[in-house]
């Protein structure tokens, strides 16, 4: 082998190298982010199945912290029009919305998810 090859090889070597850490690197990143929208999205079924459950159903919002996450838990009467005697019933719809926001890599992030719920009537 000549000295040009060796340079050769290791020049291929490093390219090949470098590709395969890109590659492990974007992998680590995804599962980063895969992680973090999981953990987003438990915590917005959490917070959705304590509506109601917790505290009655009172249209407003809520706001909270947990860890580098963010919450809103917004609740609002769900206007069914197609529901006839709405007045004779005691109870009504209300509309539920966790919103989770969070920044990651330098970019905002956020999951919502929304869930209509039976309650009574205020």
């Amino acid at each position: 082998m000549t000295l040009i090859e060796v340079l050769v090889a290791f020049v291929v070597l490093s390219v090949t190298m470098a590709a395969i850490l890109q590659i492990f690197s974007g992998g680590m990143r995804n599962a980063r982010l895969a992680d973090s929208y999981s953990r987003a999205v438990f915590l917005a079924e959490s917070k959705l199945a304590a509506a109601g459950i917790e505290r009655p159903l009172v249209p407003g919002e809520e706001v909270g912290q947990i860890t580098d996450m963010q919450w809103r838990l917004r609740v609002q009467p769900f206007d069914d029009d197609g529901a006839a005697d709405r007045q004779l019933m005691p109870s009504r719809l209300y509309l539920i919305q966790a919103q989770i926001g969070w920044n990651e890599d330098g970019r905002p992030r956020q999951v919502v998810l929304e869930s209509l719920r039976l309650g009574l009537r205020q």
